[in-house]
């Protein structure tokens, strides 16, 4: 989704944008991990949709309680510490 100030070209992106199907597909790619995941676990699962469409996905699945942060932190490809996540059913 964009903004009212965005500029015109962001709306039109926004448009085209489907993002039910996309946390459809970032739902079931968490589903898969019973003991919780990380980011990077879901872009691994999901090769064919780019990261940046993938990570703006999870907040709403929270917010909608989906998924649920575990209060956890693993290690991704970084080396950075990432939130692990686990959906709620």
């Amino acid at each position: 989704k964009s903004r009212n100030r965005d500029a015109s070209t962001s709306h039109a992106a926004g448009e085209k944008v489907d993002t039910a199907r996309l946390e459809g597909l970032v739902y079931e790619a968490i589903k898969k991990y019973p003991d919780g995941c990380i980011m990077d676990d879901v872009i691994a699962s999901l090769p064919g949709i780019r990261e940046h469409s993938i990570q703006p996905r999870f907040a709403p699945l929270i917010r909608k309680g989906f998924v649920v942060e575990t209060g956890d932190k693993r290690p991704g490809r970084s080396g950075r510490l990432q939130r692990v996540i686990k959906a709620t059913e």
